[in-house]
């Protein structure tokens, strides 16, 4: 197999068995960047020879880890000491960050390579940069982690890291046919990523298999890595079409249907569940929540450059968020509080929960990132979650399965989203 399509898992293994060389890896991901790259355009920045240079001094050294020698690409938002970050903002073009955001630094430290920043959208909220969707140049990637999920799915690099503050890690990642995951809130670092709201911000990984994750996600809790392992026995699962369903694409909604009935002949148990009343309020909740903190958080970008903010994260966003009240901004952290009490009653008697992951597939045109309206029901809560790449319409665009967990149960949700994926 080409090199550049191997998962970071299986690239790692033959790196470690001397089947494949860090410096053959890295330049066959380079091919493919070249090939693709002028029509994509999923990189902010690419350190091509920095690269090379550790690439082949790993390929001198005993492992370091069980990245050794794996190249990575990291979302615009996120901080290195080599490399400039931009935010996605003409404000900050060129800035050199001092040190490494802690993702960062602990992939290297396991021996991952850095290859790059992808493009973000503007500061990762609305306003897009250029990326397309490599499944369709016509359609949108998603967003904000655009770039990440793009690289990924054309096959550029195995992993990246994006961000995820409404649904900007499922999102791109269903729209490009990849794997996407972020986990509990709170469960990976976040020193060193711009912070847009810290209420809802959590560092995603955006792989090519569910192994992938585990794996990264061993490494950023530096814990020892473990063999990943799908579910021994079938799951509980609950099945949520949610107050969107009927905005949810046809031929989408007739695929997860007949989804729900695979997995019952897979063995699983299905139960529908239903949200209660309350959840209506969490899109709302949601909205004056990561606008009063993303408002704040940018002031020095308000008060000094304004010009060079966009037109549409000026009306949207910042305005809402200038405009809501600290009474607001605690009433709707209560209403949110008040929903994620409701957790454990709905995850009685199921293991996780699954759900369409986006509303249907890319929209065509790159001067949007799609809707984020179930994200604005799930971020919310906190809960772990999973898209699994398991649908294509029949133009064959993706379409994923969103699969989520109870709190800091992240472990045993991979294992269940891995036999999902696996029966289907």
């Amino acid at each position: 197999m080409t090199p550049s399509k191997l998962t970071a898992s299986e690239a790692s293994r033959a790196i470690a068995s001397g089947k494949l060389t860090s410096e053959a890896l890295l330049r066959s991901c380079l091919e493919r960047i070249q090939e693709q790259e002028g029509q994509v355009k999923a990189f902010a920045h690419l350190a091509e020879g920095p690269a090379l240079k550790v690439a082949r001094a790993l390929d001198q050294m005993p492992s370091k880890g069980p990245l050794h020698g794996i190249p990575f690409a990291a979302k615009d938002i996120i901080d290195s000491h080599d490399m400039p970050t931009s935010y996605g903002s003409a404000i900050y073009t060129g800035a050199q960050p001092f040190a490494d955001a802690s993702c960062i630094a602990l992939a290297r430290r396991s021996g991952g390579i850095l290859l790059g920043k992808t493009v973000t959208t503007e500061f990762a909220n609305l306003t897009p940069n250029e990326t397309r969707n490599p499944v369709d140049i016509n359609r949108t990637p998603g967003g904000s982690s655009s770039g990440s999920a793009a690289a990924v799915a054309a096959g550029m690099v195995p992993v990246a890291f994006g961000t995820q503050t409404t649904q900007s890690t499922i999102r791109p990642s269903a729209f490009c046919g990849t794997h996407g995951y972020n986990p509990t809130t709170g469960d990976f670092r976040m020193s060193g990523i711009r912070e847009a709201a810290g209420t809802f911000d959590r560092l995603g990984l955006i792989t090519r298999s569910m192994e992938d994750i585990r794996l990264f996600r061993d490494i950023l809790l530096l814990r020892s890595p473990s063999v990943f392992e799908i579910a021994s026995k079938a799951p509980r699962i609950g099945f949520c079409r949610s107050h969107l369903w009927d905005e949810v694409d046809n031929f989408y909604k007739s695929e997860i249907e007949a989804a729900v009935e695979r997995l019952k002949l897979a063995g699983a148990s299905v139960k529908e569940v239903d949200l209660p009343i309350e959840f209506l309020e969490l899109p709302e909740s949601h909205r004056w929540v990561s606008s009063f903190e993303f408002a704040r958080n940018f002031a020095f970008e308000i008060d000094l450059h304004w010009e060079k903010i966009s037109q549409r994260l000026r009306d949207g966003r910042i305005t809402d968020g200038l405009n809501c009240s600290p009474e607001r901004y605690f009433e709707a952290l209560m209403t949110m509080r008040a929903a994620m009490e409701n957790l454990p009653k709905i995850f009685d008697g199921i293991d996780v929960i699954i759900t369409a992951s986006t509303l249907g597939p890319a929209p065509i045109g790159i001067d949007a990132t799609g809707s984020a309206a179930i994200g604005s029901i799930w971020t919310p809560l906190h809960l772990p979650c999973v898209t699994l790449p398991v649908f294509k319409t029949p133009e064959g665009l993706p379409l994923g399965l969103q699969v989520l967990g109870p709190l800091h149960d992240d472990d045993k949700l991979l294992a269940n989203a891995a036999w999902i994926e696996r029966s289907l």
